[in-house]
């Protein structure tokens, strides 16, 4: 149960996790008795409070606008996920990697490479503005097929109206309960392509997805109905930029370009990484971050490049801007 002491503790533990300084996390943890139990009287009256947000905006990978929940807030989304995470995913195909454990993007990224060595042709797709564009009475008709806990249906009818871009729409980008929700409303999608139209080789990370065929013409039949579905049944639109080619020419997926035999870095990502390794040389250089600091950020930035064929790239820029410790 959502509202069982054990599993609040187990939420806020998680919610916590890697922000125990920051001072809203800090008030909450010198007062964890009071706060969890007042958290959990919430759940079982109905009586909480959703919906206190601060916005932020990042600029990579690219730029977009966060919505950040309170503390407590996110305790309790922590909390609905721990319960009920399982069922959302058990939803899902084996080919969808986004916000799944044992899945990831290196994972979706070999799995296109695999799919592009078996077929001549692929077409990839996404959908405009996702976040911003989930329709709320769809998604909600689409949780009453999965659940049908009225109380649980009610919180989360709650903290899906608890934001919207436009009138009945969007869910906030940086809520834990936000990548569930869109995963599983795009789950739908999934299904459609695999069993209505019996396409075997597709690859989903969230709104990212990619179809294989070696005729493309058949492709071109998927693309309409595709767009059919997305329009009338999930009440969302593709993108404009629809990219139909030869797997030979490689696609770009998650930051990389996945060819049938090889995966190298996308230009976008060279760029990023040559920014971000100089910035954080500085860093370093000009004594802001210690050996550790750096290392706790090189080392991700390093593992990215790693997936790709990308060992003369990465010495190229050691050599010419520095060497990391």
């Amino acid at each position: 149960m959502i509202a069982d002491y054990d599993n609040l503790q187990l939420a806020c533990w998680k919610a916590s996790k890697g922000k125990r300084t920051k001072g809203e996390v800090r008030r909450f943890y010198e007062n964890i008795h009071e706060e969890l139990t007042l958290l959990r009287n919430g759940i079982l009256h109905e009586d909480i409070r959703i919906g206190d947000y601060h916005y932020f905006e990042i600029s990579e990978p690219k730029k977009r606008q966060i919505c950040a929940a309170s503390f407590r807030e996110r305790v309790l989304h922590h909390a609905i996920i721990n319960i009920y995470g399982p069922y959302f995913d058990k939803y899902l195909i084996s080919d969808t990697y986004a916000c799944r454990k044992g899945k990831g993007s290196h994972k979706a990224v070999s799995r296109a490479q695999f799919f592009s060595s078996k077929n001549s042709f692929y077409l990839k797709l996404d959908i405009a503005k996702y976040f911003h564009s989930i329709n709320h009475e769809v998604l909600v008709r689409l949780l009453e097929q999965k659940f049908k806990e009225k109380r649980f249906l009610g919180l989360l009818k709650r903290i899906i109206e608890s934001f919207e871009i436009s009138t009945g729409r969007g869910v906030p980008i940086g809520n834990l309960t936000s990548q569930y929700f869109a995963n599983y409303y795009l789950g739908f999608l999934d299904h459609f392509i695999k069993e209505q139209l019996c396409i075997k080789s597709y690859v989903r990370y969230m709104d990212d997805f990619i179809v294989w065929s070696n005729n493309k013409n058949d492709l071109k039949d998927c693309l309409e109905s595709i767009r059919r579905f997305v329009n009338s049944f999930l009440l969302l639109k593709l993108n404009n930029t629809v990219n139909l080619n030869y797997t030979s020419k490689g696609v770009s997926f998650l930051g990389y370009r996945v060819f049938p035999q090889t995966i190298k870095l996308a230009k976008r990502s060279r760029d990023r990484f040559v920014k971000k390794y100089c910035i954080f040389e500085r860093q370093y250089l000009s004594n802001m971050w210690d050996e550790r600091e750096l290392a706790d950020h090189m080392s991700p930035l390093i593992a990215f490049t790693k997936h790709a064929g990308a060992k003369s790239f990465r010495n190229s820029v050691i050599q010419r801007f520095g060497a990391v410790s």
